[in-house]
This record gives C-alpha cells, structure tokens and sequence, in this order.
C-alpha cells in the first residue's frame, strides 16, 4: 500500500500526479523542476540556480515523507543540455553528499523550459 506525501514547501504538483509516494520503507519522488513553492514561477536562469532550487524542493518534499537527501539511494537527473553537465555536477554534488546510484540524461525539452529536473528513491528514516 502506498501513501501520498504532500507539503506546502514545495511546488503543487503541475500534472496529475503526486509530489511523491511511499511504499513500505521507500519514498519514490516526482521529477521536480525550478519552480517556487510559493509562486508556481521558474527560479533562476543559469544551470546552477535553477538545481539548488530543485534540490531544495527535493529536500522539502523527502522530508515530509520522512526521509532525506542523505538517504537517498537513487536519482535520475534530466538535463536540457548536456553542455550544463558540468555546473550541474558542481551543485548536485553539495546536496547529495552519500552519492547515490544516478542516470543522468539529456532530454529534448521539460516542463516550462527549465534546464534541470530530478527524481528521486529514497529510504525513510
């Protein structure tokens, strides 16, 4: 059985989906994109703006599943351009400090033209 999870310190989700769902000791996160939980707008221009943002958001949303990013065992990362892939690393490696299993990827386009979207499987607490 699955629970929803859902906080207000992060961006509603935009689709019909949940910010995330827990299944038994895991918490498997939407892909989420540089947006501000209390406004809806994109936050940032550059590559590394907008990835704090959505780690941040990532944060916010594993934590009210009980969880965090140090307790992340896998991520998949999307990229606009893989041009970015460099300065994306640079953030993404602040956050991510036990250095889960990830795919990274560049896509054709996302979401409100953002740069960066990740998702994230995660242990609860």
């Amino acid at each position: 059985m699955s629970n929803r999870i859902y906080t207000e310190k992060a961006p509603a989700a935009i689709g019909p989906y949940s910010q995330a769902l827990t299944v038994g000791d895991l918490v498997f996160t939407s892909g989420q994109i540089p947006l501000d939980p209390a406004t809806g707008a994109v936050v940032g221009e550059s590559i590394a703006e907008q990835t704090h943002r959505v780690c941040q958001n990532l944060e916010a949303v594993l934590r009210a599943a009980g969880s965090s990013l140090s307790r992340a065992v896998k991520t998949t990362c999307f990229l606009q351009d893989m041009a970015d892939f460099a300065a994306f690393n640079e953030v993404y490696a602040t956050y991510f400090t036990e250095k889960p299993a990830r795919s990274c990827v560049a896509v054709k386009t996302l979401p409100r033209g953002v740069l960066v979207e990740i998702e994230v499987i995660a242990e609860k607490e």
